[in-house]
C-alpha cells in the first residue's frame, strides 16, 4: 500500500510540475526600477547569497517571485538534482530543507534562513523597494 501511494504522489507531482512552471512564469513580476548605481549596489550585496531549491517546489517558487519582484539577482542553486548542492545544503544548513537562503557574511559564520516566509521578509527588510 505504501509503494502505492509513493508512486500515486510521483506520477501526480510529474503531471503537476509543467504547469507549476509555466504559471510561474506567466505570474512572476517584473523587477523593481532602481538607478543604475542603486542596481549595482544591490547586485553587489546578491553577491554573497545563494538560494538552494527544487524546481517545482511551491515554497521556492514564492522565493523565486519575490527575488524577481525585488529585482535582485541572487544565484540559484538546484538540491534537487545537483548532488554537489545537496550536500553543501546538508553540511551547511544541516538538512536537506528548500527553499533555504545562504547569506555569506564578511566577519561571521554563514548563515543558513530556510522557510519561504522568513526568507521574503528578510529580502524585503534588506532589500527595500521605495515607490
Amino acid at each position: 500500500m505504501r509503494l502505492i501511494i509513493r508512486y500515486f504522489f510521483r506520477t501526480l507531482r510529474l503531471v503537476l510540475t509543467p504547469f507549476m512552471l509555466l504559471s510561474e512564469k506567466l505570474s512572476t513580476p517584473k523587477g523593481a526600477a532602481r538607478s543604475v548605481e542603486d542596481q549595482a549596489e544591490v547586485d553587489r550585496a546578491c553577491q554573497k547569497l545563494a538560494l538552494y531549491q527544487f524546481s517545482a517546489c511551491p515554497f521556492c517558487i514564492k522565493v523565486r517571485k519575490e527575488i524577481a519582484r525585488l529585482g535582485l539577482n541572487i544565484e540559484t542553486r538546484d538540491a534537487q538534482h545537483d548532488s554537489k548542492h545537496r550536500a553543501a545544503l546538508e553540511a551547511g544548513g544541516g538538512r536537506i530543507k528548500v527553499p533555504c537562503l545562504l547569506i555569506t557574511h564578511e566577519e561571521s559564520e554563514p548563515e543558513w534562513l530556510y522557510e519561504s516566509d522568513a526568507i521574503n521578509t528578510w529580502l524585503q527588510n534588506r532589500f527595500p523597494v521605495h515607490a
